[in-house]
Order: C-alpha cells, then structure tokens, then sequence
C-alpha cells in the first residue's frame, strides 16, 4: 500500500510544479510585446510536467487494482485528504490553463490582424513597373518638357 501514497505525493509535487509555469505563460501573454523564446521554453516545460502527470496518474490506477481502491479514497482518511489536495490544486491550474487559452487566442487574433495589415500592403509600391514613382489611388499623367 505504501506505492499508492508515494505515487499520489508524486502526483501532487508535480501538480504544485505546475503552478508556476503557467503563472509565468500567463505573464508572458499578458506582456504587451510577448518573448516568443520564453514563451516557447515555457510551453516546453508545461509539456513535459503534463507527460509526467500522465504517467503518475497511470502508475495511480496501477497501485489502486490490487488494493481495490479507487480515488477519492473516502474509506482511507490519509489517501482522501491527499486526494482533496490533488484535486483542489488540479481545479485551479485548469482555471489558470482556460484563461491562459483565453489570452493566447487574442494574442493570435492580434497575429492574424497585423498579418492582414501587411499582406494588403504588400501589393501596394511606390514605383511602377517602369521604374517610375506614382501616387496610390491617384491617376495621374506624366507630361515630360
């Protein structure tokens, strides 16, 4: 029985590793001019601490089998408080993780509306074909002298 309370301690470091993370992802998008580089480091740790949370909460559902346990534990008082724990820390980190989408999904707005920006100006130059300057919108007739 002890695997099971060492994997659920696992479980719930992991989870309080997490925290900080997407504190920091939250910080990075809410900047006005986002570090792509740090927001992409963090992305990676956020990725890696998932994958490890996967596998705790498999290693989990492998200790409870033989033990005829299953989450939240009620009838084992120390799993049931530790279980509270895991789950009071996993409900904020996915309110933290639904506003993060929030704001990651206007600063790829904004990226979507700059783009636009530039790509309608791209077509627009300052010199013609010829190599000769003419004004947007305004037709104009070169009369040489």
């Amino acid at each position: 029985m002890h695997d099971l309370p060492k994997t659920l301690n696992s479980l719930l470091e992991t989870l309080q590793a997490l925290q900080p993370v997407m504190e920091a992802e939250q910080a990075q998008l809410c900047a006005g001019q986002v570090n792509g580089v740090a927001l992409q480091r963090l992305t990676e740790q956020k990725s890696s601490l998932l994958t490890t949370l996967s596998y705790l909460d498999s290693c989990r559902k492998q200790h409870e089998a033989p033990l005829r346990l299953r989450a939240p534990y009620r009838n084992v008082p120390a799993l049931f408080a530790l279980w509270q724990r895991i789950m009071a820390c996993t409900d904020a980190l996915n309110q933290r993780n639904q506003h993060n989408g929030m704001l990651l999904e206007q600063q790829v707005a904004r990226n979507h509306q700059a783009m636009s920006v530039l790509r309608a100006n791209h077509g627009q130059t300052l010199y013609g074909p010829n190599g000769q300057s003419h004004s947007r919108g305004v037709s104009m007739r070169k009369i040489s002298i």
